[in-house]
């Protein structure tokens, strides 16, 4: 299936691999061990450099190198105090696509194509989509608000193709996708591509802690909440006791903004590393009520093409991709 129906595919052409599936690089989740996976199935894995500093993502990245010969990229957190050692140690070891997220690449840009790196920008809006289309990237991820962590405010049905209207390159819906229904209605979206982070979540060679996955699992449709929106930077997560102590707080105008972000550090460590998902933040997004099962990443990439291609086939609008 990889080499006949997605052969023709601009995201697969361009990135080198078989299927056009990517994980989204989640902070504490999106290691080397699960990046490998997801490009071993033939998608593409993330690394999340997320505050780790230079030495610490190289040794991920080496990693992932003894774990697959196939395309990976790192995931930049452009807020991190480290993006500076993070874009250096990207071009250093060679890594061919990096996605950046919270904040403008403007800076980096010329250092990482220089580099021969492929930039992808995650956007959350038209003007963002556009601004990197003019500052090389080689295609966006349109993510709508629906997707876990960090959020904006426009759906994924409404976003993708407002984007794919405006910009040349290659759009990637993200955000609500957790099967082959999401992924063929992207698709008829004007999307060539879809990235998903809950889905790998319950991943079997996802290292997050048992304990968030299996909350993962047993959530249902109305279980994530948004908070930090005083902030300006709104968070996605499983409801839980932290969850809604920190939107108890939030909506109180006695609580400062320093009470507020104290109480939201290390949170997701918490959850993610140490399994307390009761004081952590399990991020993740509205689809979780979807996801039910521990897979393989080779199942999951594999089943949502090959449901995606069905239901594509079956609609005779079907994007002309597939």
């Amino acid at each position: 299936m990889a080499e006949t129906v997605w052969k023709n595919n601009p995201v697969c052409r361009q990135l080198g691999i078989d299927y056009p599936v990517l994980q989204g690089g989640m902070a504490w989740v999106a290691d080397a061990e699960l990046a490998a996976a997801v490009s071993n199935a033939g998608g593409l894995g993330l690394i999340a450099a997320m505050n780790s500093n230079g030495e610490q993502l190289r040794v991920q990245i080496r990693r992932a190198k003894e774990l697959t010969d196939r395309p990976f990229g790192v995931n930049l957190m452009l807020m991190s105090p480290y993006i500076d050692e993070a874009v250096k140690v990207v071009c250093e070891e060679h890594v061919g696509i990096v996605t950046t997220g919270a904040g403008n690449p403007a800076k980096y840009m010329d250092q990482l194509t220089a580099a021969g790196v492929k930039v992808i920008c995650v956007v959350a809006s038209v003007a963002l989509a556009v601004m990197a289309e003019r500052m090389g990237a080689v295609a966006v991820v349109a993510e709508g608000c629906e997707s876990g962590g960090h959020v904006g405010e426009t759906t994924t049905m409404a976003l993708v193709p407002q984007v794919v209207d405006a910009v040349t390159i290659p759009v990637i819906a993200a955000g609500g996708i957790a099967d082959g229904r999401g992924m063929a209605a992207a698709f008829l979206l004007g999307a060539v591509a879809v990235q998903m982070g809950t889905r790998f979540l319950t991943a079997t060679e996802c290292n997050v802690h048992e304990n968030y996955k299996a909350k993962v699992i047993a959530a249902k449709d109305h279980d994530t909440i948004v908070t930090g929106r005083t902030l300006g930077h709104p968070v996605r997560a499983l409801k839980n006791a932290m969850t809604r102590e920190f939107d108890r707080l939030e909506k109180d105008p006695n609580t400062t903004q320093e009470q507020l972000e104290a109480m939201g550090a290390g949170a997701l460590r918490r959850a993610a590393v140490e399994g307390d998902v009761k004081n952590g933040s399990c991020m993740c997004g509205q689809i979780a009520g979807l996801v039910k099962t521990e897979d393989s990443c080779e199942t999951i990439v594999h089943g949502i093409c090959e449901d995606a291609v069905r239901l594509l086939r079956r609609n005779p609008f079907s994007a002309s991709e597939v």
